[in-house]
């Protein structure tokens, strides 16, 4: 595996990225990014791995969808009793990192994360599909359950007690906002010489400085 593994190799050089070809709003540029991986077919281009540590500093990463992206910051929505929601209470900073392969190209968020008001996450989850409605009432997220029957049992509880009613939001489940401090554009380029812009800032109201890093 070790030798597999060191022989692999892809070269980028699909496009370039320099400073005066992003807009001067990280914000609008991660809209454009995200408009293109979306028009070029990428599959679920708003998946993203979301990075959170506990107050001892562990890690832990998983891949979410993201939900809403404006100038207040990236929304995704989960249990608030899962293992991130639980980090998140301890240590508010998070990253959030996009890839999109086959246009060779990642975005890094870095900045504290929020619950977003109560209001917004009704909004969301009453547009979400009945059965993922009924989802987020039966799974006790990232607890230990006895096995794969248990959940499906819970699942047909709830679908029996909201049966011919509207699914109402469960109060352990809504959204939370990643406040950017730093958005980092990365474009592929050959020889491992990639492209890297950085915004940066050193507080949510300070304007943003833009920088090219080294690869």
């Amino acid at each position: 595996m070790k030798d597999y593994l060191s022989k692999l190799r892809k070269d980028y050089g699909k496009t370039t990225l320099d400073i005066s070809d992003v807009d001067s709003d990280p914000i609008r540029q991660m809209e454009k990014w995200l408009t293109e991986a979306a028009n070029s077919g990428v599959t679920e281009p708003n998946a993203f791995v979301l990075s959170t540590a506990d107050k001892s500093g562990r890690v832990s990463g998983r891949i979410l969808l993201l939900r809403n992206l404006n100038q207040a910051g990236l929304t995704f929505y989960t249990n608030y009793e899962s293992l991130k929601a639980r980090q998140i209470a301890e240590n508010s900073l998070g990253a959030a990192t996009f890839f999109w392969a086959d246009m060779e190209r990642q975005v890094r968020v870095e900045g504290p994360i929020v619950r977003i008001p109560a209001m917004e996450s009704l909004e969301y989850f009453k547009s979400r599909p009945r059965e993922n409605q009924i989802g987020a009432w039966a799974s006790p997220q990232s607890r230990p359950i006895p096995n794969r029957q248990w959940l499906e049992d819970e699942v047909e509880k709830f679908r029996q007690q909201f049966h011919n009613s509207p699914v109402p939001k469960p109060p352990h489940w809504g959204g939370y906002r990643l406040q950017p401090l730093l958005f980092e554009f990365w474009q592929g380029r050959p020889s491992r010489l990639h492209d890297r812009i950085l915004f940066s800032r050193p507080h949510l109201d300070a304007p943003w400085h833009l920088e090219r890093l080294a690869p």
